[in-house]
């Protein structure tokens, strides 16, 4: 299974902000919209992603304040990507090397949608329930 086959399940929609608003702002966004990263992209271009564990290791572990800190100041700005027609394997290696549990996707320096560990796993779940029913039917047979 690869990468584009989850998007065409869970969708291509992608959040993002801009690096200028404050950690707050970014919080709230991310609270809103129920999700655990922001993708920081200006003017087409992906420059960073924000987590909730950026917050809580760069922020409040820190005793700084998001009200006056911005995105820009803790943001992880060297992004590990994938693209569509990776394949779920490679993903599961680099999330786990890297100890990451978001990949922007990208196709021709765009993003086109965004994977989480998440997302990975339930896809890899599904491919082996669909191997041990083939091989339950092979066995049976």
């Amino acid at each position: 299974m690869t990468v584009n086959q989850i998007l065409s399940t869970k969708g291509r929609g992608v959040y993002s902000i801009v690096s200028t608003i404050t950690v707050f702002e970014a919080l709230r966004v991310m609270g809103e919209k129920n999700i655990g990263a922001i993708l920081v992209i200006e003017d087409g271009t992906l420059k960073g992603i924000l987590s909730e564990r950026d917050y809580a290791r760069k922020i409040v572990l820190k005793d700084k304040s998001s009200k006056k800190t911005p995105v820009s100041e803790i943001m992880e700005s060297e992004v590990v990507t994938v693209k569509a027609s990776d394949n779920l394997d490679f993903c599961m290696e680099l999330m786990s090397k890297r100890r990451i549990r978001h990949l922007p996707v990208i196709e021709n320096d765009e993003v086109i949608g965004l994977v989480s560990i998440g997302d990975v796993v339930k896809a890899i779940i599904e491919v082996q329930k669909e191997t041990i029913k083939h091989l339950d039917s092979y066995i049976s047979q």
